[in-house]
């Protein structure tokens, strides 16, 4: 059982039904009815927000509800640390070798910035895919764990999936339907971001969380590294450099750096380079020669010969598919 809040912490959260008609409620908070349970307040939320990509991005920084009406493409990305609650459907994650599949009333916690595979598995207009993901913010992490105390270990494992807590299915519900009250939004929204966080902290694999937001563990040191190589990917970064961001040796960098993102900072940067090269031609219709110098590339073959190895097909296809 997740451990209860201690001074200062976020009070466990109370019973969230609607009351029923003629009842009066015991605060002046009238939910929309469609948004009392979690499926529910994804499904209101996504149906009347998401865009042609399915995302329904909202007020709340990183919090956004997912709709699919149909099975998925693989999907490439470099995720940022992020908690994916799924409502309805199922999903499936490659990191590295290990394959993570899902389904409703499980969660995917995601603890460091790595390289994914995912693809929406089950999905259909009868029944489609729903899920609620939440970034989850170093800051308010840090500052939980300064009242609750530092991880014991590094723990590096930086993917996960698991049956989500009832305790974080509520305080994700009373988080979205935040949304649905634009008064109490503002003076509300970092208390409930902030009990979310700690109900993730306070859950079975909360340690690892806590890694994000203790500032002498490895995680949030490489965390700055990843950070410069996304500002700056495009252009020549020795690993000297982004050791320093670290505050490591080139040596010890490179080793943690692997053990928890997988791959080496040159692959990182790699993948970077190439997702953003697709992410150009797909949007913007750019060419692929074009898309390649805009991401770094001095040399439009070694590109192309990259590019296939990641995605499968050579960068023209892709660009004259995104043509139509």
């Amino acid at each position: 059982m997740p451990a209860a809040p201690g001074p200062g912490l976020p009070e466990p959260p109370r019973d969230l039904r609607i009351p029923a008609t003629g009842v009066r409620a015991p605060s002046p908070r009238r939910y929309d009815p469609r948004m009392s349970t979690l499926l529910e307040a994804v499904r209101h939320y996504a149906d009347a927000y998401a865009g042609a990509d399915g995302l329904a991005a909202s007020s709340i920084p990183g919090l956004m509800a997912v709709r699919a009406l149909a099975p998925s493409a693989l999907m490439h990305d470099v995720q940022r640390p992020l908690v994916c609650l799924v409502q309805q459907g199922g999903k499936r994650v490659t990191f590295g070798t290990r394959a993570f599949e899902f389904t409703a009333g499980h969660s995917l916690l995601i603890t460091a910035d790595v390289p994914t595979v995912s693809q929406i598995t089950s999905a259909s207009a009868a029944a489609p895919y729903y899920s609620l993901v939440l970034e989850l913010d170093p800051a308010v992490i840090a500052d939980l764990v300064a009242e609750m105390g530092p991880p014991p270990d590094d723990d590096p494992r930086p993917v996960r999936v698991h049956p989500t807590e009832p305790e974080v299915a509520d305080a994700a519900l009373r988080l979205l339907q935040l949304l649905e009250q634009p008064d109490a939004l503002p003076v509300l929204q970092a208390q409930r971001v902030r009990e979310l966080h700690y109900w993730l902290l306070a859950g079975r694999h909360g340690q690892a969380i806590r890694q994000l937001g203790w500032p002498e563990g490895h995680v949030p040191r490489i965390a700055r590294a990843v950070k410069r190589l996304r500002r700056d990917f495009s252009q020549p970064l020795p690993v000297d450099a982004l050791a320093s961001e670290a505050g490591m040796s080139a040596s010890a960098f490179h080793r943690h750096f692997k053990a928890i993102t997988s791959l080496s900072p040159l692959q990182f940067q790699k993948h970077l380079r190439l997702i953003e090269a697709r992410r150009l031609m797909q949007s913007q219709g750019m060419a692929a020669s074009s898309a390649a110098y805009a991401v770094g590339y001095a040399s439009v073959p070694q590109f192309t010969r990259e590019y296939g190895r990641m995605f499968g097909a050579p960068p023209a296809a892709d660009a004259r598919a995104a043509a139509g």
